[in-house]
Protein backbone atom coordinates (compact mmCIF):
# COMPACT_ATOMS: atom_id res chain seq x y z
CA UNK A 1 0.00 0.00 0.00
CA UNK A 2 1.04 3.58 -0.63
CA UNK A 3 2.33 5.42 2.43
CA UNK A 4 0.33 8.40 3.69
CA UNK A 5 2.23 11.02 5.65
CA UNK A 6 1.54 14.47 4.20
CA UNK A 7 -0.88 14.45 1.27
CA UNK A 8 -1.45 17.71 -0.61
CA UNK A 9 -4.05 17.53 -3.34
CA UNK A 10 -6.93 19.14 -5.11
CA UNK A 11 -10.37 17.78 -4.23
CA UNK A 12 -13.23 16.04 -6.01
CA UNK A 13 -16.51 17.23 -4.43
CA UNK A 14 -19.45 14.81 -4.33
CA UNK A 15 -22.03 16.39 -1.99
CA UNK A 16 -24.60 13.57 -2.13
CA UNK A 17 -25.58 12.03 1.21
CA UNK A 18 -26.26 8.39 2.12
CA UNK A 19 -24.00 7.00 -0.61
CA UNK A 20 -24.10 3.24 -0.17
CA UNK A 21 -21.61 0.62 -1.25
CA UNK A 22 -23.79 -0.51 -4.18
CA UNK A 23 -23.61 3.01 -5.59
CA UNK A 24 -19.85 3.08 -5.01
CA UNK A 25 -19.36 -0.25 -6.83
CA UNK A 26 -22.46 -2.02 -8.20
CA UNK A 27 -22.77 -5.68 -7.27
CA UNK A 28 -22.54 -6.87 -10.88
CA UNK A 29 -18.86 -5.89 -10.87
CA UNK A 30 -17.87 -7.99 -7.86
CA UNK A 31 -16.81 -11.11 -9.75
CA UNK A 32 -13.05 -10.48 -9.74
CA UNK A 33 -10.89 -12.19 -7.13
CA UNK A 34 -8.12 -9.58 -7.04
CA UNK A 35 -8.31 -5.90 -6.08
CA UNK A 36 -7.17 -4.63 -9.48
CA UNK A 37 -9.49 -2.96 -11.96
CA UNK A 38 -12.31 -1.97 -9.64
CA UNK A 39 -11.60 1.74 -10.14
CA UNK A 40 -12.93 1.71 -13.69
CA UNK A 41 -16.38 0.89 -12.28
CA UNK A 42 -16.36 3.32 -9.36
CA UNK A 43 -19.78 5.03 -9.27
CA UNK A 44 -20.47 3.20 -12.55
CA UNK A 45 -24.19 3.91 -12.68
CA UNK A 46 -23.62 7.61 -11.97
CA UNK A 47 -20.62 8.04 -14.27
CA UNK A 48 -22.10 6.31 -17.33
CA UNK A 49 -25.54 6.11 -18.93
CA UNK A 50 -27.23 2.90 -20.09
CA UNK A 51 -25.30 3.07 -23.37
CA UNK A 52 -21.95 3.26 -21.59
CA UNK A 53 -21.46 6.94 -22.40
CA UNK A 54 -20.07 9.29 -19.72
CA UNK A 55 -22.69 11.37 -17.91
CA UNK A 56 -21.44 14.89 -18.62
CA UNK A 57 -22.56 16.54 -15.39
CA UNK A 58 -21.22 13.88 -13.02
CA UNK A 59 -18.26 15.24 -11.07
CA UNK A 60 -15.84 12.40 -11.88
CA UNK A 61 -16.35 13.19 -15.57
CA UNK A 62 -15.69 16.90 -15.06
CA UNK A 63 -12.07 17.81 -15.97
CA UNK A 64 -12.30 20.80 -13.61
CA UNK A 65 -12.09 18.41 -10.65
CA UNK A 66 -9.39 15.86 -9.92
CA UNK A 67 -7.08 14.82 -7.12
CA UNK A 68 -6.53 12.21 -4.46
CA UNK A 69 -9.15 13.53 -2.02
CA UNK A 70 -12.86 12.70 -2.33
CA UNK A 71 -15.07 15.14 -0.42
CA UNK A 72 -18.49 13.65 0.09
CA UNK A 73 -21.77 14.09 1.93
CA UNK A 74 -22.86 12.64 5.25
CA UNK A 75 -23.26 8.88 5.79
CA UNK A 76 -20.79 7.65 3.19
CA UNK A 77 -20.26 3.91 2.71
CA UNK A 78 -23.54 2.74 4.22
CA UNK A 79 -25.33 -0.39 3.01
CA UNK A 80 -23.62 -3.72 2.55
CA UNK A 81 -20.23 -4.49 4.06
CA UNK A 82 -18.47 -5.13 0.75
CA UNK A 83 -14.75 -4.42 0.91
CA UNK A 84 -14.81 -3.85 -2.85
CA UNK A 85 -16.07 -0.30 -2.24
CA UNK A 86 -12.77 0.65 -0.63
CA UNK A 87 -10.89 -1.23 -3.37
CA UNK A 88 -12.69 0.74 -6.09
CA UNK A 89 -12.05 4.12 -4.46
CA UNK A 90 -8.37 3.30 -3.92
CA UNK A 91 -7.93 1.83 -7.41
CA UNK A 92 -9.44 4.97 -8.96
CA UNK A 93 -6.67 6.98 -7.30
CA UNK A 94 -8.21 8.43 -4.16
CA UNK A 95 -6.23 8.14 -0.94
CA UNK A 96 -8.47 10.19 1.38
CA UNK A 97 -12.25 10.44 1.75
CA UNK A 98 -13.67 13.28 3.85
CA UNK A 99 -17.23 13.18 5.20
CA UNK A 100 -19.13 14.13 8.34
CA UNK A 101 -20.15 10.51 8.96
CA UNK A 102 -19.06 7.09 7.72
CA UNK A 103 -20.56 3.66 8.16
CA UNK A 104 -18.43 1.76 10.70
CA UNK A 105 -17.73 -1.19 8.42
CA UNK A 106 -16.64 1.15 5.63
CA UNK A 107 -14.14 2.81 7.99
CA UNK A 108 -12.56 -0.58 8.77
CA UNK A 109 -12.46 -1.65 5.13
CA UNK A 110 -10.96 1.67 4.06
CA UNK A 111 -8.22 1.66 6.70
CA UNK A 112 -7.37 -1.97 5.94
CA UNK A 113 -6.83 -1.06 2.28
CA UNK A 114 -4.72 2.10 2.50
CA UNK A 115 -7.59 4.56 2.25
CA UNK A 116 -7.88 7.26 4.94
CA UNK A 117 -11.47 8.15 5.93
CA UNK A 118 -11.52 11.51 7.73
CA UNK A 119 -14.61 12.46 9.70
CA UNK A 120 -15.24 16.16 10.29
CA UNK A 121 -18.23 18.02 11.70
CA UNK A 122 -21.20 18.91 9.49
CA UNK A 123 -20.15 22.56 9.70
CA UNK A 124 -16.56 21.82 8.70
CA UNK A 125 -17.75 19.66 5.82
CA UNK A 126 -20.00 22.44 4.53
CA UNK A 127 -17.12 24.88 4.76
CA UNK A 128 -14.84 22.57 2.76
CA UNK A 129 -17.49 22.25 0.05
CA UNK A 130 -17.72 26.05 -0.04
CA UNK A 131 -13.94 26.41 -0.41
CA UNK A 132 -13.86 23.93 -3.31
CA UNK A 133 -16.91 25.47 -4.99
CA UNK A 134 -15.26 28.91 -4.93
CA UNK A 135 -11.91 27.58 -6.13
CA UNK A 136 -11.72 24.09 -7.71
CA UNK A 137 -7.93 24.37 -7.74
CA UNK A 138 -7.64 24.80 -3.99
CA UNK A 139 -5.09 22.50 -2.33
CA UNK A 140 -6.10 20.60 0.78
CA UNK A 141 -3.28 19.29 2.94
CA UNK A 142 -3.81 16.16 5.03
CA UNK A 143 -1.08 15.81 7.65
CA UNK A 144 -1.51 12.33 9.11
CA UNK A 145 1.31 12.72 11.67
CA UNK A 146 -0.48 15.67 13.28
CA UNK A 147 -3.98 14.50 12.29
CA UNK A 148 -4.65 17.87 10.72
CA UNK A 149 -6.43 19.15 7.59
CA UNK A 150 -5.62 22.60 6.23
CA UNK A 151 -6.01 24.56 2.99
CA UNK A 152 -3.41 26.54 1.09
CA UNK A 153 -5.31 29.82 0.65
CA UNK A 154 -6.75 30.42 4.10
CA UNK A 155 -5.70 29.97 7.71
CA UNK A 156 -8.52 27.46 8.25
CA UNK A 157 -7.62 24.06 9.66
CA UNK A 158 -9.14 21.27 11.69
CA UNK A 159 -8.03 18.08 13.39
CA UNK A 160 -9.31 14.53 13.06
CA UNK A 161 -9.23 11.29 15.04
CA UNK A 162 -7.76 7.98 13.94
CA UNK A 163 -6.93 4.71 15.68
CA UNK A 164 -3.25 4.72 16.64
CA UNK A 165 -2.50 1.32 15.14
CA UNK A 166 -4.16 2.17 11.82
CA UNK A 167 -2.31 5.49 11.76
CA UNK A 168 0.99 3.64 12.13
CA UNK A 169 0.02 1.26 9.32
CA UNK A 170 -0.97 4.06 6.92
CA UNK A 171 2.19 6.07 7.62
CA UNK A 172 4.33 3.00 6.84
CA UNK A 173 2.17 1.61 4.01
CA UNK A 174 1.49 -1.56 6.02
CA UNK A 175 -1.41 -3.92 5.93
CA UNK A 176 -1.82 -6.20 8.98
CA UNK A 177 0.61 -8.79 7.59
CA UNK A 178 3.22 -6.15 6.76
CA UNK A 179 2.96 -4.87 10.34
CA UNK A 180 3.61 -8.34 11.76
CA UNK A 181 6.57 -8.79 9.42
CA UNK A 182 7.97 -5.46 10.59
CA UNK A 183 7.93 -6.86 14.12
CA UNK A 184 9.77 -10.06 13.12
CA UNK A 185 12.97 -9.29 15.05
CA UNK A 186 11.04 -8.39 18.19
CA UNK A 187 8.96 -11.54 17.89
CA UNK A 188 12.09 -13.68 17.52
CA UNK A 189 13.71 -11.95 20.50
CA UNK A 190 10.58 -12.60 22.57
CA UNK A 191 10.57 -16.27 21.54
CA UNK A 192 14.24 -16.62 22.50
CA UNK A 193 13.57 -14.99 25.84
CA UNK A 194 10.77 -17.48 26.52
CA UNK A 195 13.05 -20.40 25.70
CA UNK A 196 15.50 -19.35 28.39
CA UNK A 197 12.93 -19.85 31.16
Amino acid sequence: MEKITLLQSTVVPLPAEDIDTDQIIPSRFLKAVTRDGFGENLFRDWRFDKNGQPVRDFVLNNPMYNGKILLTGRNFGCGSSREHAAWAIYDFGFRVVISSFFADIFIGNALNNGLLPIQVSDEELELLFTFVEKDPGIIVAVDLHNQKISIDRDDWHTFFDIDGYKKLCLINGYDDIDFLLSMKDKIKAFEQEQLTY
